[in-house]
């Protein structure tokens, strides 16, 4: 008999919440989970009024209407194509509806495919991957301060508290030509993957997410950051997507003759 070994796949399984917070009137985030497409997304809206609301809206249902992925490289590429041509269509809304006003939307997407992630994202929202009880960012703010961290004129503890650290660089309908950055990264049985808006994790530092994650399971633990977030305050809109790597059941190998 011919010994077959049968890798036992992983299963995404995934909470969202979304909150207006305890200071703005309108929650001008969007989030999109679907964990049957193993894609997932937040986008921050901004422009005040209800400009910021239309601005996540429109990036959320374009990456609704992406189908299932066959690859990761053709993921990428339609996300980023979608993206490009919401970013027109703000503008095109702006200059029709608001008299020219900026709008505009962040945006942080995981998509899986087998055992490999791949994020796209614009602005300041951000994804971040729990492993062996160790929270990696991987994705990069897209902000004055980030860039002066870099350029290494500022450290990250100078630019915690720092006056201009809600400034973005960039952001969906927020310039004529938008550059989306993508990172490619190992995906693996029990890791979990955080997704949020800056109304998170400006309120919850990281060494208590990493307890969260750590110790709850996710529907729990999204409940947990939450309520955390607005007993900080809830100055802002908060938007979390928890993504968990789970063992799935064996697929039955093709019949096999016996000899």
């Amino acid at each position: 008999m011919k010994e077959i070994t049968v890798r036992r796949p992983v299963i995404w399984r995934s909470e969202d919440l979304t909150n207006v917070g305890l200071v703005r009137d309108l929650n001008e985030d969007s989030v999109l989970s679907e964990s049957h497409k193993n894609l997932w997304a937040v986008a921050d809206g901004m422009g005040g009024y209800e400009a910021g609301n239309v601005a996540s809206q429109m990036v959320v249902a374009s990456l609704t209407q992406i189908k299932a992925i066959q690859s990761l490289n053709e993921w990428v590429n339609k996300v980023e194509d979608n993206l490009i041509d919401v970013n027109q269509r703000i503008l095109e809304y702006a200059d029709i509806m608001l008299d020219g006003r900026t709008l505009g939307s962040t945006v942080v997407s995981l998509s899986i495919k087998g055992r490999v992630g791949v994020c796209l994202w614009a602005g300041d929202s951000r994804l971040y991957r729990l492993r062996n009880k160790k929270l990696m960012q991987l994705s990069r703010d897209h902000s004055q301060i980030q860039e002066q961290i870099q350029q290494g004129y500022m450290t990250a503890e100078q630019a915690e508290n720092h006056p201009d650290s809600n400034v973005i660089t960039r952001a969906v309908g927020a310039h004529r030509q938008l550059y989306v950055d993508i990172n490619v990264f190992s995906a693996q049985l029990g890791d979990v993957f955080l997704l949020c808006s800056d109304g998170l994790y400006n309120m919850v530092n990281k060494e208590v997410l990493i307890e969260v994650l750590i110790s709850l399971p996710i529907e729990e633990a999204i409940e947990t950051l939450m309520q955390l977030a607005l007993d900080a305050g809830g100055i802002d809109n908060i938007s979390i997507i928890l993504v968990k790597g789970e063992q799935g059941r064996f697929s039955r190998p093709p019949e096999q003759d016996v000899k």
